[in-house]
């Protein structure tokens, strides 16, 4: 810092000290900028917003295969039995599923009473499988015969988008495109034009379930994949569920200082 002296009214003298440079109080430095706009730069806030209606990527099924039995080791036998004909089913779609994920698994005890005390009448077992499918051709006929397995409950589709699908990114640049077409149009009304972006904030991007009831204009056609297989169940015909995507931001402009 600069040290700097006058003299008083009294003739005592005064010392005065000056910032030194790169200071916020040095005069070539221009101190933080205020968070309002100003007569001679006035600001701008707007939100930019975009909804895209997109087709889903992947498709999910929640597998639950279960197994009862008086007896333990036997209801654990069933219950592998027809765990791993479950999983040699999907396995057979190679090409269409992405992912195969075994989750949760149970064998509880089913207590009755008897006299005075307790003992076990059953045991139940449980295993709960997700697939997870790219392929929407062989969607329908992979339901319907993991359907017809013994015991085997299934659940789904449900449709989704990957974390890093494309539309995502769609979303958000529409969301900035939306945000500066609606400053320059705030500006155009005051006749005046924007002069720098000050401030991009993402509020988030989500997807969302339809409004409605909406479909896909193309069906699922499903393909054979086994065509020796005897008896096999016909195959649904799904229609994908469209999805939803929402992106908002909110940005902040200056502009010329409008002749009102």
């Amino acid at each position: 810092m600069t040290d700097r002296s006058h003299e008083g009214p009294t003739g005592a003298r005064v010392e005065r000290m000056t910032p030194a440079p790169g200071h916020p109080g040095h005069p070539e430095h221009p101190g933080p900028a205020t968070p309002y706009g100003t007569p001679e730069a006035p600001r701008l806030a707007v939100r930019g917003e975009a909804h895209l209606e997109v087709d889903p990527e992947i498709a999910r099924l929640g597998i639950t295969v279960q197994a009862r039995g008086t007896d333990r080791r036997d209801a654990l036998a069933d219950l592998t039995r027809r765990n791993t004909a479950a999983l040699d089913l999907v396995k057979t779609y190679a090409d269409a599923v992405e992912k195969l994920e075994t989750g949760a698994f149970s064998l509880t005890p089913e207590l009755t009473r008897h006299g005075r005390g307790e003992r076990v009448r059953a045991y139940h077992g449980r295993v709960r499988i997700t697939a997870e499918l790219t392929d929407f051709t062989a969607l329908g006929e992979l339901t319907t015969r993991l359907a017809d397995l013994d015991l085997t409950h299934v659940d789904g589709p449900q449709w989704a988008l990957r974390p890093d699908s494309p539309a995502h990114r769609r979303a958000r640049q529409q969301a900035v495109r939306e945000a500066v077409q609606r400053a320059r149009e705030y500006a155009e009304a005051l006749g005046t034009t924007l002069t720098a972006l000050v401030e991009l904030a993402d509020t988030g991007v989500q997807s969302a379930q339809p409004y409605g009831i909406e479909t896909s204009a193309r069906s699922l056609r499903t393909m054979t994949f086994d065509a020796a297989a005897p008896e096999q169940p016909p195959a649904l015909d799904l229609e994908p569920e469209r999805q939803h995507v929402f992106a908002q931001v909110d940005a902040r402009f200056t502009m010329a200082p409008p002749a009102l």
